[in-house]
């Protein structure tokens, strides 16, 4: 039996395609980003990649009919600290050129049998849940019926990044009834989710569907289990430069450095710098820590509230110092031998803009590879 083929859109340097695995085959990948593309050739057979706008992605480009798009659309106008432009925004606004992609591919026969978008859970409340009326819309559109899962990638891994995930399948694939659930799982649907699929209008919500998915094993991985004690390419901080990060931390978050510092053994804690409002009616920088053994979500650094720092208490004492590019990399599940871009921000902001690779996994062996192996076996019986 062949091996599933599938479309990567909006591939930054092809986490989905490592967390498809060796069992799929590329059949082609988009992204407009040079930098990533260049990440991307490094690490994967360059031979199926495009790099260039989604708008000027023609029909024509793709080879045959993939079982699977994926996409990964922008989520920076979706985001509930973007600007709140939504699916009309510069950047989001690119989903609409992949939507257009699919619609052609479909009038031509062609169109992918499982669609699968990853966004940030802000796409469900930008516009006022607008745009996940929208999304959901444009895969009816496509013909297909669709559901949606939040999921936390701290399920998989020592980092806090919930992510919704919609998988949409074409009218013409029987689903093995196993994979439908009668109602919402309590792992893979927030608060949030259910409200915004019980305002669904009812001509959309008529094809929307509850995926049946087992919870994730335990986590056995700490973020500690990530740092490394001494890496050849991180910078330390001064004492000087570590006791400022420590004066602009929240009350909370001192508080939490007081507890860890009671601690036996390496207390790591993870920090981001962000604006927050003061007492004279401005906004001064804040510090946030936790010590929970979880980071907290990777984002592109686009200045330096983006990036996260680490405090690590060892031996009484108390350093500071930025987590680097490979350590971004295995919160995102990234293999050891992945080849990241030399510069720190290309890496650190193709981990930030990624998808977490075990999350793609998790989906494939327990969703997509069984919607599709279905299907195989059906068009396989009609054949003989």
């Amino acid at each position: 039996m062949r091996r599933p083929g599938f479309y990567e859109f909006f591939c930054g340097g092809g986490m989905a395609r490592a967390g498809l695995g060796e069992g799929w085959d590329c059949l082609f990948a988009n992204d407009v980003d040079a930098k990533k593309a260049r990440a991307y050739a490094d690490n994967w057979d360059a031979e199926a990649l495009q790099v260039g706008d989604i708008h000027k992605v023609g029909a024509a480009d793709l080879p045959g009919r993939a079982d699977l798009a994926w996409a990964s659309f922008p989520c920076q106008d979706l985001s509930l600290a973007g600007p709140g432009a939504g699916l009309d925004g510069a950047r989001s606004g690119a989903f609409w050129g992949f939507r257009a992609l699919m619609e052609t591919l479909a009038r031509e026969g062609r169109g992918p049998r499982v669609i699968a978008l990853e966004n940030v859970v802000g796409a469900l409340t930008s516009n006022r849940g607008g745009d996940f009326v929208a999304i959901c819309r444009a895969l009816q559109g496509l013909g297909c019926r669709f559901g949606a899962l939040t999921i936390d990638a701290a399920h998989f891994l020592p980092q806090s990044r919930p992510r919704l995930f919609f998988v949409a399948v074409h009218r013409e694939m029987r689903i093995a009834p196993e994979l439908i659930a009668t109602g919402p799982s309590a792992s893979f649907a927030s608060a949030t989710l259910l409200r915004a699929q019980a305002s669904l209008p009812r001509d959309v919500a008529a094809d929307w569907l509850w995926w049946a998915l087992d919870a994730p094993p335990l986590r056995n991985v700490d973020l500690s289990d990530l740092i490394e004690r001494a890496p050849a390419d991180a910078r330390w901080h001064s004492e000087d430069e570590t006791n400022a990060l420590v004066a602009i931390l929240s009350k909370g978050s001192r508080a939490k450095l007081d507890r860890a510092r009671t601690k036996v053994g390496r207390q790591i804690g993870a920090v981001y710098r962000r604006m927050r409002p003061n007492d004279q009616g401005g906004r001064s920088m804040r510090a946030e820590v936790r010590f929970d053994g979880v980071a907290g979500c990777l984002r592109t650094p686009r200045g330096g509230s983006s990036r996260q720092f680490l405090l690590i208490i060892e031996d009484g004492a108390l350093r500071s110092r930025l987590i680097t590019a490979r350590e971004a990399a295995r919160l995102m599940g990234l293999a050891e031998e992945y080849k990241l871009p030399a510069r720190y921000n290309d890496a650190y902001h193709l981990a930030g803009d990624g998808v977490v690779v075990p999350i793609v996994r998790f989906l494939a062996a327990n969703l997509l590879e069984p919607l599709l192996m279905r299907q195989a076996s059906i068009t396989l019986a009609a054949a003989e």
